[in-house]
Protein backbone atom coordinates (compact mmCIF):
# COMPACT_ATOMS: atom_id res chain seq x y z
CA UNK A 1 0.00 0.00 0.00
CA UNK A 2 1.65 3.75 -0.80
CA UNK A 3 1.17 6.31 1.18
CA UNK A 4 1.85 9.64 0.49
CA UNK A 5 4.47 11.63 2.92
CA UNK A 6 2.38 15.30 2.37
CA UNK A 7 -1.05 13.42 2.31
CA UNK A 8 0.08 12.62 5.49
CA UNK A 9 1.15 15.73 6.72
CA UNK A 10 -1.60 18.02 5.20
CA UNK A 11 -4.80 15.46 5.23
CA UNK A 12 -3.94 12.51 6.42
CA UNK A 13 -5.18 8.91 5.85
CA UNK A 14 -8.53 7.62 5.84
CA UNK A 15 -9.09 4.25 7.11
CA UNK A 16 -10.23 1.18 4.62
CA UNK A 17 -13.24 0.36 7.03
CA UNK A 18 -12.05 -3.24 7.63
CA UNK A 19 -11.13 -5.09 10.58
CA UNK A 20 -12.27 -5.05 14.43
CA UNK A 21 -10.19 -2.41 15.58
CA UNK A 22 -9.84 0.98 15.14
CA UNK A 23 -6.38 2.68 15.21
CA UNK A 24 -6.96 6.63 15.14
CA UNK A 25 -3.24 7.85 14.84
CA UNK A 26 -1.19 10.83 13.95
CA UNK A 27 -0.28 10.62 10.28
CA UNK A 28 3.30 10.96 11.33
CA UNK A 29 3.01 7.22 12.21
CA UNK A 30 0.97 5.59 9.67
CA UNK A 31 4.32 4.00 7.73
CA UNK A 32 5.47 2.43 11.18
CA UNK A 33 1.72 1.04 11.92
CA UNK A 34 1.54 -0.55 7.94
CA UNK A 35 4.68 -1.91 8.13
CA UNK A 36 4.01 -3.67 11.79
CA UNK A 37 0.53 -4.92 10.42
CA UNK A 38 1.85 -6.65 7.40
CA UNK A 39 4.95 -7.72 8.89
CA UNK A 40 2.75 -9.42 11.74
CA UNK A 41 -0.73 -10.32 10.04
CA UNK A 42 -2.71 -7.89 11.92
CA UNK A 43 -5.62 -7.83 9.14
CA UNK A 44 -8.11 -6.89 12.45
CA UNK A 45 -6.85 -3.85 12.33
CA UNK A 46 -8.12 -0.85 10.83
CA UNK A 47 -5.72 2.52 10.50
CA UNK A 48 -7.29 6.26 9.96
CA UNK A 49 -4.33 8.96 10.60
CA UNK A 50 -5.02 12.21 11.36
CA UNK A 51 -3.12 15.23 9.55
CA UNK A 52 0.49 14.56 11.11
CA UNK A 53 0.42 18.60 10.86
CA UNK A 54 -1.53 18.30 13.96
CA UNK A 55 1.57 18.28 16.07
CA UNK A 56 2.67 22.08 15.01
CA UNK A 57 -0.71 22.92 16.87
CA UNK A 58 -1.08 20.25 20.02
CA UNK A 59 -4.26 22.34 21.65
CA UNK A 60 -6.26 21.04 18.47
CA UNK A 61 -5.26 17.24 19.00
CA UNK A 62 -8.04 17.07 21.59
CA UNK A 63 -10.74 18.29 19.48
CA UNK A 64 -9.56 16.76 16.17
CA UNK A 65 -9.33 12.86 17.99
CA UNK A 66 -12.65 13.48 19.74
CA UNK A 67 -14.24 14.13 16.62
CA UNK A 68 -12.59 11.38 14.53
CA UNK A 69 -14.04 9.01 17.48
CA UNK A 70 -17.30 10.13 17.54
CA UNK A 71 -17.60 9.68 13.43
CA UNK A 72 -15.79 6.32 13.61
CA UNK A 73 -16.01 4.24 16.67
CA UNK A 74 -19.98 2.33 15.64
CA UNK A 75 -17.91 0.93 13.33
CA UNK A 76 -15.57 -0.60 15.25
CA UNK A 77 -15.48 -3.06 18.23
CA UNK A 78 -12.77 -0.66 19.50
CA UNK A 79 -10.85 2.01 18.98
CA UNK A 80 -7.33 2.45 20.53
CA UNK A 81 -5.63 5.84 20.27
CA UNK A 82 -2.18 5.77 18.59
CA UNK A 83 -0.99 9.41 19.76
CA UNK A 84 1.28 10.10 23.07
CA UNK A 85 0.29 13.25 25.11
CA UNK A 86 2.14 15.09 21.92
CA UNK A 87 2.52 18.66 24.05
CA UNK A 88 -1.69 18.58 24.85
CA UNK A 89 -0.53 18.86 28.90
CA UNK A 90 -2.81 15.91 29.85
CA UNK A 91 -5.68 16.96 27.84
CA UNK A 92 -5.94 13.95 25.50
CA UNK A 93 -5.16 11.73 28.33
CA UNK A 94 -8.47 13.29 29.71
CA UNK A 95 -10.51 13.34 26.63
CA UNK A 96 -9.64 9.97 26.34
CA UNK A 97 -11.06 8.66 29.64
CA UNK A 98 -14.02 11.17 29.06
CA UNK A 99 -14.94 8.79 25.91
CA UNK A 100 -13.94 5.39 26.99
CA UNK A 101 -11.04 4.65 24.70
CA UNK A 102 -7.46 4.00 25.46
CA UNK A 103 -4.75 5.65 24.57
CA UNK A 104 -0.68 5.04 23.46
CA UNK A 105 1.52 5.55 26.72
CA UNK A 106 4.62 8.31 27.02
CA UNK A 107 4.98 12.18 26.77
CA UNK A 108 5.61 12.47 22.36
CA UNK A 109 6.51 9.47 20.05
CA UNK A 110 10.24 10.36 20.33
CA UNK A 111 10.03 8.66 23.68
CA UNK A 112 7.64 5.42 22.66
CA UNK A 113 9.89 4.95 20.04
CA UNK A 114 13.02 4.50 22.25
CA UNK A 115 10.90 2.93 25.06
CA UNK A 116 9.14 4.79 27.58
CA UNK A 117 11.79 3.64 30.47
CA UNK A 118 14.65 4.33 28.48
CA UNK A 119 14.15 7.30 27.06
CA UNK A 120 13.45 8.42 30.54
CA UNK A 121 16.94 7.19 32.17
CA UNK A 122 18.61 9.35 29.70
CA UNK A 123 17.43 12.78 31.29
CA UNK A 124 18.49 14.70 27.47
CA UNK A 125 17.15 18.30 27.91
CA UNK A 126 20.00 19.30 25.38
CA UNK A 127 18.66 16.61 22.61
CA UNK A 128 16.69 17.83 19.26
CA UNK A 129 14.95 14.61 18.29
CA UNK A 130 13.76 13.25 14.70
CA UNK A 131 12.22 9.97 13.40
CA UNK A 132 12.23 8.22 10.24
CA UNK A 133 9.10 10.53 9.34
CA UNK A 134 10.28 13.99 10.69
CA UNK A 135 13.94 12.77 8.82
CA UNK A 136 11.59 12.73 5.40
CA UNK A 137 9.55 15.92 6.47
CA UNK A 138 12.04 18.01 7.84
CA UNK A 139 10.98 21.16 5.65
CA UNK A 140 7.73 20.87 6.78
CA UNK A 141 7.60 20.54 10.26
CA UNK A 142 11.29 22.67 10.98
CA UNK A 143 12.61 24.67 8.14
CA UNK A 144 9.26 26.40 6.81
CA UNK A 145 7.29 26.87 10.12
CA UNK A 146 10.10 28.41 12.20
CA UNK A 147 10.80 30.44 9.07
CA UNK A 148 14.62 29.31 8.69
CA UNK A 149 14.22 29.05 5.12
CA UNK A 150 13.46 33.11 4.78
CA UNK A 151 15.57 34.23 7.49
CA UNK A 152 18.50 31.59 8.36
CA UNK A 153 19.86 33.65 11.23
CA UNK A 154 16.88 32.60 13.33
CA UNK A 155 18.88 29.46 13.71
CA UNK A 156 21.19 30.12 16.60
CA UNK A 157 17.75 31.49 18.39
CA UNK A 158 15.86 28.99 18.03
CA UNK A 159 18.29 26.04 18.32
CA UNK A 160 21.35 27.70 20.65
CA UNK A 161 20.50 25.74 23.57
CA UNK A 162 20.92 22.66 21.99
CA UNK A 163 23.86 20.33 21.87
CA UNK A 164 22.94 17.71 19.33
CA UNK A 165 20.62 15.59 17.15
CA UNK A 166 19.58 12.29 18.07
CA UNK A 167 17.95 10.55 15.20
CA UNK A 168 16.34 7.72 16.73
CA UNK A 169 15.61 5.14 13.40
CA UNK A 170 12.83 2.71 13.03
CA UNK A 171 14.58 1.46 9.40
CA UNK A 172 18.21 0.93 9.09
CA UNK A 173 17.80 3.10 5.78
CA UNK A 174 21.74 4.57 5.03
CA UNK A 175 20.22 7.45 3.00
CA UNK A 176 17.60 8.77 5.81
CA UNK A 177 20.90 8.72 8.28
CA UNK A 178 22.89 10.70 5.59
CA UNK A 179 20.00 12.98 5.54
CA UNK A 180 19.25 13.44 9.68
CA UNK A 181 23.00 13.92 9.37
CA UNK A 182 22.71 16.94 7.03
CA UNK A 183 19.87 17.99 8.91
CA UNK A 184 22.02 18.38 12.33
CA UNK A 185 24.56 20.07 10.33
CA UNK A 186 22.23 22.50 8.95
CA UNK A 187 21.09 23.37 12.72
CA UNK A 188 24.70 23.59 13.90
CA UNK A 189 24.22 20.47 16.46
CA UNK A 190 26.28 17.25 17.49
CA UNK A 191 24.89 14.14 15.14
CA UNK A 192 23.48 11.27 16.75
CA UNK A 193 21.83 7.73 15.58
CA UNK A 194 20.19 5.58 18.19
CA UNK A 195 18.33 2.29 15.96
CA UNK A 196 14.63 1.94 17.59
CA UNK A 197 12.99 -0.02 15.88
CA UNK A 198 9.50 0.65 16.48
CA UNK A 199 9.77 0.54 20.23
CA UNK A 200 6.79 0.53 22.43
CA UNK A 201 4.49 0.86 19.30
CA UNK A 202 4.92 -2.83 18.80
CA UNK A 203 4.65 -3.74 22.29
CA UNK A 204 1.10 -1.55 22.28
CA UNK A 205 0.26 -3.15 19.60
CA UNK A 206 0.70 -6.83 20.34
CA UNK A 207 -1.71 -5.99 23.23
CA UNK A 208 -4.72 -5.70 21.01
Amino acid sequence: MHVDDENLVERGMDARKSGDILLLACGALAHEVLALKRINGWDHLDLHCLPAKLHNTPDAIPDAVEAAIRARRGAYAQVYVLYADCGTGGLLQARCAELGVEMLEGPHCYSFFEGNQAFAAHEEMTAFYLTDFLVKQFDAFVTKPLGLDRFPELRDIYFGNYEKLVYQAQVDDPALTEKARAHAEALGLAFERRFTGYGDLEVALRTL
